[in-house]
């Protein structure tokens, strides 16, 4: 997908929002990254591997090879554009429990815990669907 076809969905899901919807986008299949560096030398009438090396560096820290946007029970709902989809959000926070996890947040900070220790806060915060105070509908 180009980025004015990218642009344009992004664009088409902001008028359809009514406030407060996540909407998932149908790119298109991925695209190798190995492929599109070795089209480009081509394109540019060299090579790949003889006249330009293609190095792997690896994975960098915090780079990911996947993303996984929707957990299987959320999935998504088609729109009225085939390429734009609305998520089912299976359960929310309200901001009394944004506010309490956020007050914890700050406990731990100030008692003097390691980065790794508010690290998995964080995630906790972010991830943990599970929560008995997640399921509740935003107030």
């Amino acid at each position: 997908m180009t980025t004015s076809e990218a642009v344009l969905l992004v664009l088409q899901a902001a008028a359809m929002g009514k406030g407060g919807e996540v909407f998932v986008l149908d790119m298109g299949k991925p695209v190798k990254i190995l492929d599109i560096a070795r089209d480009l030398i081509r394109f540019h009438g060299l090579e790949p591997d003889k006249d330009i090396p293609i190095v792997f560096t690896g994975i960098r820290p915090g780079e990911k090879l996947r993303e996984e946007i929707l957990t299987a029970e959320e999935g998504t709902e088609a729109t009225k554009q085939k390429q734009i989809y609305v998520a089912k959000i299976s359960k929310r926070f309200s901001s009394q429990d944004l506010e309490i996890k956020l007050n914890e947040l700050a406990n731990i900070i100030s008692e003097g815990v390691s980065s790794d220790t508010i690290k998995d806060m964080l995630k906790g915060i972010i991830y943990d669907l599970e929560s008995p105070v997640a399921g509740r509908e935003n107030s």
